[in-house]
């Protein structure tokens, strides 16, 4: 694992790097409004998918950086992403944009700009807790990538049979909530909803990486 600091045009971002011994692919991913890189799921990702030719860069915000506790607007986030992009890209592979929450709408509205190969979202909030009619489909179906979308069944931003039809692929990880949490009572284990988050990245990552390097 290593770590280095990205200047960006909002202030400083940190990359840690879980590298594979002979990578493919890179997938750059980022983390939500309410929390950083230790989220579960992309701690996760982190220790499985170096195994499978996938370096995981682990891409901390300028606002998480400077120790602040609220998000900026989603332009600024969209201005700290493109300033992280060339480091991700400078291993000169194909680079998958991910994020979970807000960080799934960033890499789907940058996607295109950027030239991602795939978009990885994780817990894409589809509209703000009880407010259905505030949807954000059309950043998820405009990103224009190949897109995974691994969505809580119990997910109050967005249950996965709201999602509207798509060329994204929807995986859904039963009780899990926008977290990724289950609660102890569930019929799954935490254990269990995260080996469905990460054998779902593999299986798709896999086939990705055919469809990409030919």
């Amino acid at each position: 694992m290593t770590t280095e600091i990205i200047t960006t045009d909002v202030g400083d971002a940190r990359v840690t790097w879980h590298k594979a011994r002979k990578p493919r692919l890179v997938l750059a991913v980022s983390h939500g409004a309410g929390g950083g890189i230790e989220a579960r799921d992309l701690q996760a990702l982190a220790a499985v998918l170096p195994g499978h030719g996938v370096s995981v860069a682990l891409v901390e915000q300028p606002w998480r950086v400077a120790g602040k506790k609220v998000a900026p607007a989603p332009k600024t986030l969209d201005a700290g992403w493109r300033g992280i992009w060339p480091a991700v890209t400078k291993p000169g592979l194909p680079v998958i944009s991910g994020g979970r929450s807000a960080g799934a709408r960033v890499a789907c509205r940058t996607a295109g700009e950027l030239g991602a190969h795939a978009v990885l979202a994780l817990g894409f909030p589809l509209h703000p807790p009880g407010r259905p009619e505030k949807s954000r489909a059309g950043e998820l179906l405009g990103a224009g990538v190949p897109t995974l979308v691994v969505q809580g069944g119990n997910d109050s931003f967005g249950r996965p049979g709201e999602f509207p039809e798509g060329d994204h692929e929807l995986v859904e990880v039963p009780y899990a909530d926008h977290g990724l949490a289950v609660p102890k009572r569930a019929g799954i284990s935490q254990e269990e909803a995260l080996e469905i988050v990460t054998s779902a990245v593999v299986r798709w990552v896999g086939s990705l990486g055919r469809a990409v390097l030919g």
